[in-house]
């Protein structure tokens, strides 16, 4: 997967689906399971962040 952060395009990988309201990283996030939110870690720095499925991109190889 990537994802767009203030330095630019990164990679990773999900770490979780999220398919209801939750809190992350001190804000708010609403998901639903039509519209689910993801958790994501970077592959370079191992940060997570929270993402909305529209933000990630899929990667063709499996190098993320």
């Amino acid at each position: 997967m990537s994802w767009q952060t203030s330095q630019g395009r990164t990679s990773g990988h999900v770490v979780e689906k999220k398919t209801s309201d939750f809190q992350f990283a001190g804000q708010h996030f609403t998901a639903t399971s039509d519209e689910p939110a993801f958790i994501v870690e970077s592959k370079k720095t191992g940060a997570r962040a929270a993402h909305k499925g529209q933000a990630l991109r899929s990667l063709r190889s499996n190098d993320a």
